[in-house]
């Protein structure tokens, strides 16, 4: 395990990761989304044969899984990129390629555009790129609550009720009050907007979308920029887990 300072004094960022093959490529950092943790997401892609040649590093974003998680710390997505930019540096991995899930992939792009010395290649996989998501999203429900109510009134504990196992068993790692700081900042999104970040930047960009999920808003605008979009079939949200072949084929660029 490796860390970086970020944010208040005292404050770490930290990392898993593998040396890799050598196989001459950039290393490639894996983000995880909101209430998750990366290697529990992306640990079992990396060790793909087709991946497993590169360096790769698994960062817990601020508040999230082994990450320090400040109380002072705002956790808006420019906050979280900034914090992974501390980690990037740290660890040597200048020109690394992001996979960044959900909110994950938000703070990869917001990073793109930020520090554009740090990133060669974006992989996202159902990333969040405009403000105010439906209801149904799990950031939404979040940030119905006030912070109180959801750090001290209960509001942490209904959320992991109704989550599931799944998304539970990584949530209940993540601190409450950063959690649903992440989430408002989800919700509020930035300016410009993670969308218009992504159709201005120049890198090679992928974007994921589960075949069982709904229609990406604004895919041809995608295109047209010169994103590739990619629906990955027999996959909901949580596209390395429901499809993980298609996954790592996405990653490593095939076909």
């Amino acid at each position: 395990m490796e860390h970086a300072s970020f944010g208040p004094e005292g404050a770490h960022i930290r990392w898993t990761g593998t040396a890799g093959g050598g196989d001459g490529g950039p290393p490639r950092v894996y983000v995880h989304g909101l209430g998750a943790t990366s290697a529990v997401h992306h640990a079992h892609i990396a060790a793909v044969p087709a991946l497993a040649g590169r360096r790769s590093l698994f960062v817990d974003l601020p508040g999230h899984g082994i990450s320090d998680r400040p109380a002072g710390f705002g956790y808006t997505l420019e906050d979280h990129a900034d914090a992974l930019a501390s980690a990037l540096e740290a660890a040597g991995a200048r020109g690394a390629e992001l996979i960044g899930h959900s909110m994950g992939g938000s703070v990869a792009i917001v990073l793109a555009v930020r520090r554009p010395e740090l990133v060669s290649r974006l992989v996202l996989t159902e990333a969040n790129l405009d403000p105010d998501p439906p209801l149904s999203a799990g950031s939404s429900r979040i940030a119905t609550y006030t912070e109180d109510a959801f750090v001290r009134g209960g509001g942490f504990e209904e959320t992991l009720e109704r989550i599931g196992p799944v998304w539970r068993a990584t949530m209940r790692l993540a601190d409450p009050t950063a959690l649903h700081r992440s989430a408002c900042a989800l919700v509020r999104g930035t300016r410009p907007t993670m969308r218009k970040m992504l159709l201005g930047l120049e890198i090679p960009r992928t974007f994921l979308v589960g075949g069982h999920g709904e229609e990406l808003t604004g895919r041809e605008e995608l295109t047209a920029a010169g994103v590739t979009v990619r629906t990955v079939p027999g996959a909901g949200h949580n596209v390395m887990f429901d499809n993980a072949p298609g996954f790592a084929a996405a990653v490593a660029g095939q076909p």
